[in-house]
């Protein structure tokens, strides 16, 4: 990888977000077929109810080629949440995780949130360690089955 970009995501990047978390996620997770109608969901939600300056998305691109989403949603008029947060395997480690939670922290910001939520895996123990590495907090955590697996489901905030 030598030139990364994020660009804003559009309509037409929904059908490529929801399919590499589904694949991702089921490779790396196990998750089952709940995890699927979830993220398409969310995309389709957030493309066709998009409230404009208070919510954006992005993708990550490598060499022109998309490596991975991170979205910023209204929660509620004061907290933003984090949403559809991934990056391919070739990707990670390069920073670019980083390059992304910045800018969707820096947008949320800028749009007059007082803080952001997110709720996560503790079994994808590389995004707990960035969130918190950058200064969130966990303030929650439920062993339960989820998407077919039993896990611990963490929920983060960040406040600004």
């Amino acid at each position: 990888m030598t030139e990364t970009r994020l660009r804003p995501a559009v309509r037409d990047d929904r059908d490529w977000i929801v399919n590499q978390h589904i694949e991702l996620y089921r490779a790396e997770s196990g998750f089952d077929d709940t995890f699927d109608v979830l993220v398409a969901q969310i995309a389709t939600d957030f493309f066709e109810n998009q409230i404009p300056g208070r919510e954006m998305a992005w993708i990550a691109e490598c060499d022109g080629a998309p490596m991975g989403s991170i979205f910023c949603t209204q929660l509620n008029n004061d907290t933003a949440q984090l949403r559809l947060f991934f990056l391919r395997e070739q990707a990670r480690g390069s920073g670019l995780g980083r390059k992304m939670l910045h800018t969707c922290m820096e947008f949320a910001h800028r749009s007059g949130y007082q803080d952001m939520r997110l709720w996560t895996h503790r079994s994808h123990a590389s995004a707990c360690a960035l969130y918190r590495k950058v200064g969130w907090e966990c303030v929650g955590a439920e062993a339960t089955v989820s998407f077919g697996q039993q896990e611990v489901i963490e929920t983060y905030v960040y406040h600004f």
